[in-house]
């Protein structure tokens, strides 16, 4: 894979934890994990040096731990594993933006956090998606806008998002899952369908088009990921 030769000493570094349950790693074994990208050690310790300067990662007696945020962020990834949701009545979740004179940071994280809800912008300062998911609103979210449970006239999941160009991607990565091939090209593609999953938007099924991937690849993944996780425990302990 072309990932092979550009993957940086931080992103195998959270690649790695955040696929570590729980998300804690002694520094030998992130430097053998690096190794396999032919990382050299010490570019593999100033980097974890790095990440725990700007917040990133806690370090105590030898081991590296996720900071809160992240281990926020391995909780949507776990989330998108197995989501949790309910049966659809029809509802959307509809969310107006009302606040004024939002300055660009604030508005970039809000952005960000709608993303995470799987909401999806139908135009400016109005996001929307079936109200189909278990989850609360937060506060950055209700001190912002204004929510409405409502029913459109017609479909607008076509505006929203494009189901066509995700379950193109989702099935290249089945075939990727099929292929991968040693502890280092299984990395990357298991970091590859982690991030597709958290791109999926967890419609319901009266939404999406025939033959929608999401399962099966949700599926094929945990096998996946049960089998290289026995043979990268081996790897490390050896």
């Amino acid at each position: 894979m072309e990932e092979r030769n550009t993957l940086s000493a931080r992103s195998a570094v959270l690649s790695a934890l955040l696929g570590s349950h729980p998300p804690s790693l002694p520094a030998r074994h992130l430097v053998r994990i690096g190794a396999l990208f032919g990382i050299a050690e010490g570019t593999v310790r100033v980097a974890l040096s790095r990440m725990v300067a700007a917040g990133d990662l806690t370090q105590a007696r030898g081991r590296y731990t996720l900071s809160e945020r992240l281990v926020e962020r391995q909780a949507r990834q776990d989330e998108s594993r197995d989501p949790h949701t309910r049966e659809w009545d029809g509802t959307w979740e509809i969310a107006v933006v009302t606040a004024e004179r939002r300055a660009p940071a604030d508005r970039a994280a809000f952005r960000h956090t709608m993303t995470t809800l799987r909401l999806a912008e139908l135009r400016e300062g109005t996001w929307m998606r079936p109200a189909n998911l278990l989850r609360a609103w937060p506060r950055s979210v209700t001190a912002q806008c204004t929510l409405i449970d409502g029913r459109p006239h017609g479909d607008p999941t076509p505006l929203l998002w494009d189901l066509d160009g995700w379950a193109a991607e989702a099935r290249g990565l089945e075939r990727a899952l099929d292929r991968a091939d040693g502890l280092a090209e299984g990395f990357l593609v298991s970091a590859a369908v982690l991030r597709h999953l958290l791109a999926d938007p967890l419609l319901p099924e009266e939404l999406l088009p025939e033959g929608w991937p999401g399962g099966e690849l949700r599926a094929r993944y945990d096998a996946f990921d049960r089998r290289y996780r026995e043979l990268l425990q081996i790897h490390l302990r050896d």
